[in-house]
């Protein structure tokens, strides 16, 4: 528990009242529209297009801005041709990171992604050195106090529902399924009357190393730094630190 996951769900509700906002806005366009491109712009057809849009209506962007991007992954309108670039390397404590952009210049996206590493404290890494420390999962993070039933019965409803795991700590529940059955596991879980902080696929570590202190903060600057850049789409790492210190870093970043 309190790994990166969690710290995207922090993150995520933060931006949602502050400036963040439009900076998320334009990654999800550029998503929509590889999404789009690769797999065409229908969404009974197309999972990640539909979890793409799925996302943007979640943080309340205009159709309008849906449509067009849609519509330039097609080729229905001009647009950007962008390249999916995956970044591997280290932080603080030998934590593993994983870094997934999007870019229409790679050598300038790898220039800018390697310096934020370094000034950072870590450092990147060759192809496939920590890329097999994670598993593709669809992620659920439920925060307690929402939640009017036991224990027992949320896990009733979503190992029914397709659920591989549900774990918990204080204040939340983490659940993990194959990303196959994420969109089932939503619809039970709104079915029920359960809201959830974070529902997404992802990349889900085999181990974690725990960071305290300094340690910790380093970590969550450099990824803080990583997801800021405007090409990078997601960041994946194996730390495990604190709920307060992720709650204190969050009112600082």
């Amino acid at each position: 528990m309190s790994g990166h996951s969690k710290w995207a769900g922090i993150k995520h509700k933060k931006a949602l009242v502050d400036a963040k906002r439009g900076q998320l806005f334009t990654k999800l366009i550029k998503e929509i529209t590889v999404a789009a491109k690769e797999g065409g712009g229908n969404l009974d057809t197309n999972a990640r297009l539909r979890t793409a849009v799925t996302k943007a209506k979640e943080m309340n962007m205009p159709w309008e801005n849906i449509e067009r991007a849609i519509k330039r992954g097609t080729g229905e309108l001009p647009g950007v041709s962008y390249e999916t670039v995956i970044y591997e390397g280290y932080g603080e404590g030998g934590v593993a990171i994983m870094v997934e952009a999007l870019t229409d210049n790679k050598n300038r996206t790898t220039a800018e992604i390697r310096n934020i590493f370094s000034k950072k404290g870590g450092n990147l890494a060759g192809t496939g050195s920590v890329s097999w420390m994670f598993s593709k999962k669809g992620y659920i993070l439920i925060d307690k106090a929402s939640v009017n039933i036991s224990e027992d019965e949320l896990l009733s409803i979503v190992l029914e529902a397709g659920a591989e795991d549900l774990k918990q700590d204080a204040k939340s529940y983490e659940i993990t399924c194959t990303p196959q059955d994420l969109e089932k596991l939503k619809a039970i879980l709104k079915q029920n009357g359960i809201n959830y902080q974070v529902a997404e696929i992802t990349l889900i570590p085999s181990s974690t190393i725990r960071l305290m202190g300094e340690s910790a903060k380093k970590i969550l600057e450099l990824v803080d730094a990583l997801e800021s850049h405007d090409d990078v789409q997601n960041v994946y790492a194996n730390f495990d630190i604190p709920d307060e210190i992720m709650e204190e870093m969050s009112t600082t970043s």
